[in-house]
């Protein structure tokens, strides 16, 4: 029943195009493993081994601190409607901050959105695919509101505020580099 491809095949990137939620994978070298949700359209396939996803501002920042002391990422997206599947996409992802050279090319490929935060551009190596018989089926209800419109309400210095306060650090102590300047 799994499959493996060293590219993302059409009918996949079909697949993914259409998930509403997905999940992302990473672990530092040493230290918790950190699995988050994802949604708010917020992830497109550039090409069959390149995906980018725009991370939004949260409580925690660990992918940021993952990534930059060890590169992998696993990204996850499950069937919850229609025929059972589970995606899975690995490769070596880097951060993209606002400040780096590459932020206004990548997000331009998404809406504005309040709290941005970050990019994640993930060179796929690997992808898989697996049954998913015992994901449950789910509706898609709609998107929430709350993150845009903290982060529309405390406006772009509240936000960076809140970096400072909240995002510079992971779990496990790790710096994220949220602040770091023009590289």
């Amino acid at each position: 029943m799994a499959q493996r491809y060293s590219e993302i095949p059409d009918r996949l990137k079909q697949f993914i195009e259409k998930q509403k939620i997905f999940f992302v994978g990473t672990a530092a070298d040493d230290g918790r493993i950190n699995i988050s949700p994802k949604g708010m359209d917020s992830l497109r396939v550039v090409d069959n081994n390149r995906v980018v996803w725009l991370n939004v501002t949260g409580s925690g920042n660990e992918t940021a601190a993952h990534v930059q002391e060890n590169p992998r990422m696993t990204i996850i997206f499950a069937a919850f409607k229609g025929a059972p599947m589970i995606l899975r996409l690995y490769g070596k992802a880097k951060v993209i901050h606002r400040n780096d050279p590459e932020w206004d090319g990548l997000y331009s490929l998404f809406s504005p959105t309040p709290g941005a935060r970050q990019i994640f551009d993930l060179n796929v190596d690997l992808v898989q695919t697996s049954c998913g018989m015992a994901v449950p089926y789910f509706d898609y209800v709609g998107e929430r509101t709350q993150l845009r419109d903290w982060a529309r309400r405390i406006g772009e210095e509240g936000v960076r505020a809140y970096w400072e306060e909240v995002n510079q650090i992971s779990l496990d102590g790790k710096p994220t580099h949220i602040m770091r300047k023009n590289t």
